[in-house]
Order: C-alpha cells, then sequence, then structure tokens
C-alpha cells in the first residue's frame, strides 16, 4: 500500500506536468512540430511499456534469495528504480536547455473561487428584473477580471467536451482484464511461437510503436492532400468508432470460443465420469442408461444428471448384487473410481471452470496396494494413497517430468515419466497402473481438453483498437494542450487523465450490474454503449469553435481595460488551415 501510494504521488506529478511541459517548448507557428512531439512523446511511453512487459520477466524469474532461492522480485523492482533514478539525474542535467513556465500561484483556488462567486451571484440576481448575460460566468465580473473569466470559458468548454470519454477508457483498459481473461480459452501456440495469455498486451505496445510514425507521417498527411478536413475532434471521433468496432470483433472471438467451452455443472446439477480401475469388467446403472467398463476405461465424458432426479448410481459385476452410490455434491463434477461390486471411491472435482491463465490442470490415480507421492518441477503430490485421487496441480504448456516415489517399484524398473505435450487450458487425470512385468505404467485420461481457437484471432480486435488509441489519445493530449490557457495547461491535462480513471469505474459499474451468462453479450454491451457516445461526442464537437488561447490572452495584455462588446464573440474563429493543424 505504501509502494502504490507513493506511486499515485509521483504518477499525479508527473502525467499532468510533463506532456504540458513539452508543449511549452514550442514556440508559435511551430504546430506542426508540436504535434509531432505528442506522437513522439506517445511512442516512447509505449516504448517503455513494451520493454518493460518483455524485460521484467525475465529478470523475475532469476532465482536469488539469502536462504533459500526464490523468484528475484528485488531484481525485477530494483533494476527499474535504478534506471528511474538515472532518468531523474539526465533531466536535471538538461535543466538550462528547457524553456520553463514560472508558476502563477494556485490556479486551482483562483478557478474554484471565480466559478462559485459566479454561481452564488447569479442566484442571488434570479429575478426577471436583472438582465441575462451572455454566458453564466460573467456574473463574476463584478469582482474578477474578464482576463481569467475568458480563461476559465475556455476550460469549461474543453471540459464539457470530455464528458462523454470515460466511455473509451472503459472499453481500452479492459485489455488487462477481460481480453486477457479470453485469451486465458485460447490456444497460445501461434506457429513456432508460444504465447502466454498475459504477453497478449504487448501486441498493443508493438502496434502503437508501429503506427504512431505511420499515422504521423502517412496516413495524416494523406488524408489532408485529399482535402478532408480532419480535425482533432473527428480524429477522436473515429477513435472512438474504431474501439467500438474493436468489441464487435472481441465478441464475435468469444462466440467461436464458446463453441470449444466443456459444459460444466449447474447450481441443480451434477456431472459424474466412471472410471474403472480394477481387473475385471464392471456394470454401472445410471437412470435410464446402462453401461459396460472393462478394466481401466471410463465413460466417454462427464454425463450431466439433475440433482432432483438423480437417486443414485449402481455398480456390479457378473453374478454380485448391485451396489448404490449416492454420495454426489449439486454443482460440481465427480470421477467415480470402482474396482470391485462392493468398492469404489466418489471423487469430486475441484474443476468447475477452466484452469486459470491458460495452465493445465494434473492429477493422478492410485491403484496400487500402497500409497505413493509424485514430484513433477516444483509441484509434490504427497502421499496419494491406495484406490484414490491426489488433487489438481496446474502448470504451464510444454512437456513435463514426473517422479513417482513408492516402495512397490522394483528395483529394475524407472520411475520417471513424462506427460504428453501440454497446451493450454486442459486437465488431465494420471492412472498409475503396473505392468505385467511389474513395472508401473501411466495411463492418462483426459478431464478437460486443451484449448482450441488460436490466440492469433485476438490480433483484429487488438489492432482496431490500437488505431482508435492512436487517433484517440495522442489526438487529445494536443488538443488539450492547444485549448487551454497559459496558466491551465496542466489543469487540462489532468482533466483529461482524470476521464481514464472515471472509465475504470464505468467498468466496475456495467460489470457489476449486469450479470451476464455468456462473455460475448458484455462485449456488446461495451460496443453499444461506446457507439451511442461517439456519436453524442460528434454532435457535441460539431457546434465546438477551436480557439487560439495566445491570441486572446495577447489581446488582454495589449489593453486589459478593454472589454469585449456584448454580441461579439470572444473566441475568434480559426482559419481553415490553422484548424486542420489544431
Amino acid at each position: 500500500m505504501v509502494g502504490l501510494a507513493l506511486i499515485a504521488l509521483g504518477t499525479g506529478g508527473i502525467k499532468p506536468c510533463v506532456s504540458a511541459f513539452g508543449g511549452d517548448q514550442f514556440e508559435k507557428g511551430q504546430e506542426k512540430q508540436r504535434n509531432r512531439f505528442f506522437s513522439i512523446f506517445y511512442l516512447a511511453i509505449n516504448a517503455g511499456s513494451l520493454l518493460s512487459t518483455i524485460i521484467t520477466p525475465m529478470l523475475r524469474v532469476q532465482e536469488c534469495g539469502i536462504h533459500s532461492k526464490k523468484a528475484c522480485y528485488p531484481l525485477a523492482f530494483g533494476v527499474p528504480a535504478a534506471l528511474m533514478a538515472v532518468s531523474l539525474i539526465v533531466f536535471v542535467i538538461g535543466s538550462g536547455m528547457y524553456k520553463k513556465v514560472q508558476p502563477q500561484g494556485n490556479v486551482m483556488a483562483k478557478v474554484a473561487r471565480c466559478i462559485g462567486f459566479a454561481i452564488k451571484n447569479r442566484v442571488r440576481h434570479r429575478s426577471k428584473k436583472f438582465p441575462k448575460r451572455e454566458h453564466w460566468l460573467d456574473w463574476a465580473n463584478e469582482k474578477y477580471d474578464e482576463q481569467l473569466i475568458s480563461q476559465i470559458k475556455m476550460v469549461t468548454r474543453v471540459m464539457f467536451l470530455y464528458i462523454p470519454l470515460p466511455m473509451f477508457w472503459a472499453l481500452f483498459d479492459q485489455q488487462g482484464s477481460r481480453w486477457t481473461l479470453q485469451a486465458t480459452t485460447m490456444n497460445g501456440k501461434i506457429g513456432i511461437i508460444e504465447i502466454q495469455p498475459d504477453q497478449m498486451q504487448t501486441v498493443n505496445a508493438i502496434l502503437i510503436v508501429i503506427l504512431v510514425p505511420i499515422m504521423d507521417a502517412v496516413v495524416y498527411p494523406l488524408i489532408a492532400k485529399c482535402g478532408f478536413n480532419f480535425t482533432s475532434l473527428k480524429k477522436m471521433t473515429v477513435g472512438m468508432f474504431l474501439a467500438s468496432m474493436a468489441f464487435v470483433a472481441a465478441a464475435i472471438v468469444q462466440v467461436e470460443i464458446e463453441k470449444t467451452l466443456p459444459v460444466f455443472p449447474k447450481g441443480n446439477e451434477v456431472q459424474i465420469k466412471v472410471l474403472n480401475i480394477g481387473n475385471d469388467s464392471m456394470n454401472i446403472y445410471f437412470p435410464g442408461k446402462t453401461e459396460i467398463l472393462n478394466p481401466m476405461h471410463q465413460t466417454s465424458d462427464f454425463m450431466t444428471f439433475s440433482a432432483d432426479k438423480l437417486t443414485s448410481i449402481n455398480i456390479s459385476s457378473t453374478g454380485s448384487p448391485p451396489t448404490p452410490v449416492k454420495d454426489f455434491e449439486q454443482g460440481h463434477r465427480h470421477i467415480l473410481l470402482v474396482w470391485a461390486p462392493n468398492k469404489y471411491q466418489v471423487v469430486k472435482d475441484g474443476l468447475n471452470q477452466k484452469p486459470e491463465n491458460g495452465k493445465n490442470g494434473i492429477r493422478f490415480v492410485n491403484t496400487l496396494a500402497e500409497s505413493f507421492s509424485v514430484t513433477m518441477g516444483e509441484e509434490i503430490y504427497e502421499n496419494v494413497t491406495s484406490h484414490n485421487a491426489s488433487e489438481y496441480h496446474f502448470f504451464s504448456s510444454g512437456r513435463k517430468s514426473f517422479t513417482i516415489n513408492s516402495s512397490e517399484i522394483a528395483q529394475h524398473c524407472g520411475n520417471e515419466f513424462e506427460t504428453s505435450y501440454l497446451g493450454f487450458g486442459s486437465a488431465y487425470t494420471y492412472v498409475i497402473t503396473r505392468k505385467d512385468n511389474g513395472c508401473l505404467e501411466p495411463i492418462v485420461v483426459e478431464d478437460i481438453s486443451p484449448n482450441t481457437v488460436s490466440m492469433a484471432l485476438q490480433i483484429p480486435q487488438y489492432f482496431l483498437l490500437t488505431c482508435g488509441e492512436v487517433v484517440f489519445s495522442v489526438t487529445g493530449l494536443e488538443f488539450s494542450y492547444s485549448q487551454a490557457p497559459s496558466n491551465m495547461k496542466s489543469v487540462l491535462q489532468a482533466g483529461w487523465l482524470l476521464t481514464v480513471a472515471a472509465g475504470n469505474f464505468i467498468v466496475l459499474i456495467v460489470a457489476g450490474a449486469g450479470s451476464f451468462s455468456e462473455q460475448w453479450a458484455e462485449y456488446v454491451l461495451f460496443a453499444g454503449l461506446l457507439l451511442v457516445v461517439s456519436v453524442i461526442f460528434a454532435i457535441m464537437a460539431r457546434f465546438y469553435t477551436y480557439v487560439s488561447p495566445a491570441e486572446i490572452e495577447a489581446q488582454f495584455d495589449m489593453d486589459e481595460k478593454k472589454k469585449y462588446p456584448e454580441e461579439s464573440n470572444p473566441y475568434p474563429k480559426l482559419d481553415s488551415d490553422l484548424q486542420t493543424q489544431l
């Protein structure tokens, strides 16, 4: 919590100020260069994100420690901290080269007092005998100078445009949550490359590094040559539309995934799979169905029964009376181990969903007369008792070696084995039996099939969202700077960042309010909400008039006492070329 508090404090100091500080380095007439700076600035942020995503896990997997060797988190945290210290030193060394705008006091307090006075003054003079004023902030004229009022008008007009923007971030920030969860139900093997679900987020950073220069050097100039007035607000509208389409693509992928997912029991259902680990054939009597299982065979898949109608399952062998089995818990999967007419073990399955993070569940069934233990990598299955099953342990993709430790293993027999290739999101039961020569043999039973839908299908949705981010976020930073008065550049940048936080709250509210049985439906809902919001934003943008804060402030500096006529517009409309640049 201390670390998070320090990060929040540092972020609040850096983020609103660094982009405004960069914009301050450019003079009037350098709008094109300033636009390019914001593109490079955003590219640098994502290049850092990409490097940290790749390098930090490499540092973390190194083993370090005084008393015992563990994953080296001190190294993973220490290297970025040291690099941050170096970057601060480099930044300070260049201090003499920067153009610095001197602070002008607590501008937020001035703004709050001015707005408060305007509201109170308007309430006091709400009678019809007092003439209306052009803008509600003009009711502060009695106490505050016109320049401050004009600057606050600029800020409030931009902040009003910010109202719909959190919806974009509500979708964008689901890359690290909903989309990563989606990736855990997909197959990460793409050709010769194998990607873990949480690594798919690097696609966004890679695409940012590629698309920012392409947009800046190719797409925008091409649009300008076609004669289309592609203003900042039009770019942001297109960005919101592209993000909406990204979630439509995510919904389509989710529909394909759900076709391959196993069916898990609902609250009033029971799922059962029977595995014959004995030496004789067994008769299994289900409600309305009978199956004969040969030794070391299982029922084809988990069978689903309503708990209300499932009184019992009966087992028997030739010439023996049936034995009822009733120990089944509602809402769970079970594996029924049988090895004699009156000998069985009901094992409640610990999985009611696909294994998390795309990992693979492995458990062992002991058909021997004595207990054994199994070591697989760093995981240990302790004391797997006779005719019983262990708990699941979870492993990443690939082949895994395991060692069985038991007093029943003959000296001439090996005790080291290897799994088949583990994909993503599967679960297996390894039944340990004895061969005719007395040596152990593992027999593999598939409980949950591996994911089959490729993670490559997520690339189109990442591409659409990243295109939307480039035209929305980079443009939004530049627009916020260009439309802010000189003493409120950081204020508007902070307001822009506040929309990101509001977007995260929207995710919590929408996801909490609606309980979706199908994940694709939630994606469609978010896509529809952003599409509606983008239309609203486009209408709001249509009535926005771009201003040049520097020109307005220059007029006030030339004649502070001179006031605008009431019928004139204090925001001179920009010519077409400058508006396009903005």
